[in-house]
């Protein structure tokens, strides 16, 4: 089911050809691909920002119908309603909102110089993370979201300050080198011919013992920094970085964060099929460029490479090539995750949902 497919009177992103591009410096490329991570100072304007944090109290005290939410009960203390929700996944298929920030075009702009020209806009995730909100432990999110060849880019955009007290990311600089650590369960998902490659365990988990990812990021002693992000802030970070979250020691302050994933639009993937073991792409919104492959249009018409008429010229200046289209209607929906003090990666799922919604971002 989707919530609404009415645009709201007024919306706060530019998508006019007049808008200024975010031009990607030399330096900028260098630093994302030397550090494995980039932040974009300043990306989404104050009334974007304004708008994605009316958004979440929208979606934590129920003013907004999408399947899966339950609003909260009258009379519930407002500190309860704030801690009832970790994170909420793939809004982009339900709501307007989240579909137009997913296809932010400064958004686009930067992936297309760091993984394009050709991007596929595949995962929502918005966090609440109210204070006393779990962490999530190291993890690399193409070990959640593989794509083929492997091009998984997150990005973090800060609604509220994060730092060190209320949770913000932290990552390894480095570790973006390392090929992807299989479960025992996934040997072969990722990498099909490194002989000696570790598998590992409790990947996620918050207990540096249980998750052995940990012996990983030892072998970096002194280089994980800390993403501490102003409003409008973007961290971008590729998919094999080794990240975490610590849980927000605040008292009053959450720290609330839109967590989208990307590939390039030339990467197979099966990710989103439900654990068919089936081709994916056509699941997810082409959204700069073009592609030999299927893929999925925006429910609610946001302006992206998906629905413009082939031929037409793309963002990027170039003629977008042909590309099949594709329906989305086999789409999975989102799935709200609960807070859970036992487990640090929470969530109310179905067995074979289990990668729709591990994705990480912390």
């Amino acid at each position: 089911m989707v919530a609404t497919r009415q645009r709201p009177a007024r919306i706060a992103t530019d998508f006019s050809a007049a808008r200024e591009r975010y031009r990607v410096s030399v330096e900028e490329y260098r630093r994302f691909n030397a550090q494995g991570f980039l932040i974009v100072r300043g990306l989404l304007a104050p009334d974007e920002v304004a708008e994605l944090r009316e958004h979440g109290e929208d979606l934590v005290f129920g003013r907004v119908d999408v399947p899966g939410l339950e609003p909260p009960a009258p009379g519930t203390p407002i500190e309860e309603i704030e801690r009832r929700y970790l994170r909420i996944h793939m809004l982009h298929r339900h709501l307007e909102v989240e579909e137009r920030y997913l296809l932010h075009p400064r958004v686009l702009d930067v992936l297309e110089a760091l993984i394009g020209p050709d991007v596929m806009a595949m995962q929502t995730m918005y966090f609440v993370k109210a204070p006393g909100g779990a962490g999530q432990g190291y993890h690399q999110d193409s070990y959640y979201i593989p794509t083929y060849p492997d091009s998984l880019c997150g990005v973090w955009l800060a609604v509220d300050p994060a730092d060190e007290e209320n949770g913000c990311l932290w990552l390894t600089p480095g570790s973006q080198h390392e090929p992807i650590y299989p479960t025992a369960d996934r040997v072969g998902q990722n990498h099909a011919n490194l002989h000696d490659l570790t598998v590992v365990e409790n990947v996620s988990d918050m207990d540096t013992e249980a998750n052995t990812l940990s012996r990983i990021a030892a072998a970096y002693p002194g280089k994980e920094v800390p993403a501490v992000a102003r409003p409008g802030d973007a961290v971008f970070f590729g998919g094999h970085i080794l990240h975490r979250s610590h849980p927000n020691r605040s008292a009053h302050r959450s720290r609330r964060a839109l967590v989208c994933h990307y590939a390039s639009a030339r990467s197979f993937t099966m990710w989103g099929s439900a654990g068919r073991r089936e081709p994916g792409n056509h699941l997810h919104i082409l959204a700069r460029g073009g592609t030999h492959l299927p893929f999925g249009r925006p429910r609610f018409e946001t302006p992206c490479a998906a629905n413009r008429p082939p031929g037409e010229e793309a963002d990027g200046g170039e003629p977008m090539p042909l590309a099949m289209m594709a329906g989305g209607a086999d789409m999975e929906d989102m799935v709200a995750a609960p807070q859970d003090p036992e487990r640090n990666d929470p969530t109310m799922m179905r067995a074979h949902d289990h990668d729709a919604v591990h994705a990480g971002g912390g």
